[in-house]
């Protein structure tokens, strides 16, 4: 279990990194955009091809983070409420359901990439399977992350201790 833990935190921190500069690539090419579109008024063909690509990556790679991390989107104002044994059954399901979603990704993602094969995009011309690997790629690690999550059995602390619902 530590092996694990230590291997997946290791990942975690190389996909925020990986976003990071994703993400800084991203507002750096919208920016050239921007700029040459009405200054120069020469539009680039490429540019937002390629922000998207690296969007579609960037969230989907968070989104992988968020379930290892907590920060999903999840009844939490519910489930705290909950006694701890029906807290801990109440956060095994959860896990437990988004390992099955993380390798729901991974199977249909991987069919839809296997299908794309030998398509190009329309105007940066790279192979649209880099686009597509995003979602089984982030399946497996949904599910990887899910998975260290089922095997812990832990209840996380109470997110919302000293708030009151007015």
């Amino acid at each position: 279990m530590k092996a694990l833990h230590r291997v997946n935190d290791v990942i975690a921190g190389a996909i925020r990194w990986i976003v990071v500069a994703m993400v800084s690539v991203m507002l750096v090419v919208l920016a050239f955009q921007v700029l040459m579109r009405y200054v120069f008024t020469l539009p680039l063909s490429w540019s937002e091809e390629l922000a998207v690509g690296l969007f579609a990556w960037s969230a989907m790679l968070m989104a992988a983070v968020g379930i290892r991390e907590g920060f999903h989107v999840r009844m939490s104002i519910v489930i705290q409420r909950l006694p701890p044994g029906a807290r801990l059954w109440f956060e095994q399901a959860i896990h437990l359901l988004s390992f099955v979603i993380g390798c729901f990704l991974a199977w249909s993602g991987w069919s839809y990439f296997d299908g794309t094969r030998g398509a190009t995009s329309a105007s940066m011309g790279y192979p649209v399977e880099l686009l597509h690997a995003s979602v089984p790629v982030c399946g497996v690690l949904i599910a990887l992350f899910a998975l260290e999550s089922l095997l812990e059995r832990r209840i996380p602390p109470d997110e919302s201790a000293g708030d009151e619902i007015v």
